[in-house]
């Protein structure tokens, strides 16, 4: 009885964390992207390339993104 206590705490802890590093992650990400667009947005090539490359490698993420920051594809309007 104690075992199966002790695996199901483990199993929920490591859920949470699991959470909680990809919410991270989420963040850093969409940090680094603000942050490409506002070295493009100064005439930056390099950082606009950057950003259009991220904006590729996370479609996942684009439906949030249209929604939260419709600057970012300006293109599509």
């Amino acid at each position: 009885m104690t075992k199966t206590i002790l695996i199901a705490t483990a199993m929920a802890v490591s859920l949470v964390g699991a959470t909680g590093v990809s919410a991270w992650a989420q963040d850093s990400r969409e940090a680094e992207i603000i942050g490409l667009h506002q070295l493009c947005d100064k005439g930056d090539r390099r950082a606009c390339v950057r950003f259009g490359m991220m904006i590729q490698q996370n479609k996942d993420h684009m439906r949030e993104w249209h929604r939260t920051h419709p600057e970012w594809f300006w293109w599509e309007r």
